[in-house]
């Protein structure tokens, strides 16, 4: 089932080595820009790696290292600024709370937990998996509407209180026909590809929060980085992200944005901590979920994949997981190192001046991705996610941008 051919050319192993590195490189500028998705990522890779000299296989494992290590840096405009990219917007809100808490440096030693503690479930999980999969998959296929049914309505029933459940309602619903109006709508956009999802996910998750951050005291001095989860609990949750992940390698059409936000309905209750290694989990145990998938089915799941599969990238196993692991270890340092000098960088800018500079360059950022239609969407998608904060229900009700669309 999996091409497991390795070589012992040490010119070859060198090449990889840098083309990895080349591409944790990449990952880790793309995952520092607030609003940046990863699959818009691997797209526009996708779009110029015919032009890339080089073997096919050094090329597909760069772009597969940029993908895995964009997953671990994301969390970090997510928690500075709270402007999310999409598949950690489900638990932007709770994460960005721990920063207001002071607990912000925390906050990132435990997603890099969770994505690492994900690679680490995920790559001995994946064989079993994938061959659970092959045999169950036309079941599991026919009966996705339930499952996504099934996640909207752990969404409502968890709130607390009649006001919120009303809420949860309301904003799964105005999600949801945001996202069957605008998902599949004609886009334009300045680059090779457009992407909707950019201004959809920077309206929704990351606008009202700076909107309303306008007028705050931004980010206040963060504490010790000191983690007070204890390390079982830890590993929990990474398993949870990690199987919650598993869905999005292997059904079509759903991302790890639902995937989270079924990690988070069955975390809710525990705490921002626990959305944040949970949402981090979710996020990374894709990529290797994914990738055991496309070799298994030879149907490319997430975009970076299909960046993979359009590039002609040979799917050579070994040398790609390589590129997961080492973007994996890269990523797990680089995020606290990285992570706190963010912190510490916007701690220091005044907070309207951030806010409103942020928020101009989300416009901008939907303007490129999505031409006047991604306008038009950032200002539809910034009203409806006003409306969790309105009634205090949780803003992973909003994933019926996506829950909605797939499930119709």
């Amino acid at each position: 089932m999996l091409p497991v051919r390795l070589t012992a050319d040490p010119l070859s192993v060198v090449g990889l080595l840098v083309a990895i590195i080349g591409g944790v490189c990449l990952g880790t500028l793309s995952g520092l820009v607030p609003g940046l998705h990863a699959n818009t990522l691997a797209l526009l890779l996708a779009a110029i790696a015919g032009n890339v000299p080089g073997p096919r296989l050094y090329v597909g494992a760069a772009m597969l290292a940029a993908g895995v290590t964009h997953t671990f840096l994301d969390v970090v405009p997510a928690l500075a600024l709270g402007v999310p990219d999409p598949a950690m917007a489900a638990g932007a809100l709770p994460s960005h709370r721990l920063v207001i808490e002071g607990r912000g440096r925390e906050a990132l030693r435990l997603s890099a937990l969770g994505s690492g503690g994900a690679v680490l479930l995920a790559v001995p999980l994946a064989v079993p998996v994938t061959a659970a999969m092959m045999r169950h998959y036309p079941l599991v296929s026919a009966h996705l509407t339930l499952v996504l049914v099934g996640i909207a309505a752990l969404l409502v029933v968890t709130e607390g209180g009649l006001r919120r459940r009303i809420g949860a309602v309301l904003s799964l619903s105005a999600s949801g026909a945001l996202g069957l109006a605008l998902l599949d709508a004609p886009v334009s956009s300045a680059l090779p590809v457009a992407d909707v999802l950019v201004p959809l996910f920077s309206g929704l998750f990351g606008a009202p929060v700076l909107l309303a951050a306008i007028e705050g005291d931004g980010v206040p001095p963060q504490a010790d980085a000191r983690v007070t989860t204890p390390p079982r609990a830890i590993a929990l949750l990474a398993t949870v992200g990690t199987l919650c992940g598993a869905a999005v390698g292997y059904l079509p059409g759903v991302s790890s944005a639902v995937a989270a936000t079924l990690a988070l309905g069955l975390t809710t209750g525990n705490g921002p901590r626990a959305f944040v290694v949970t949402t981090s989990g979710v996020n990374t145990a894709t990529a290797v979920f994914a990738l055991f998938a496309l070799v298994a089915f030879g149907d490319p799941r997430t975009g970076v994949l299909v960046a993979l599969d359009r590039a002609a990238v040979p799917l050579a196993l070994p040398s790609l997981l390589a590129a997961v692991a080492v973007a994996g270890v890269a990523g797990a340092l680089l995020v606290p190192t990285l992570g706190d000098r963010y912190l510490r960088t916007v701690g220091r800018l005044d907070p309207t001046w951030l806010s409103v500079s942020v928020l101009a360059g989300l416009v901008c950022l939907s303007a490129v991705f999505a031409g006047a239609v991604g306008v038009g969407a950032f200002g539809a998608a910034t009203l409806v996610g006003h409306l969790p904060p309105r009634f205090g229900c949780r803003r992973a009700t909003l994933m019926g941008v996506l829950l909605v669309p797939i499930a119709l």
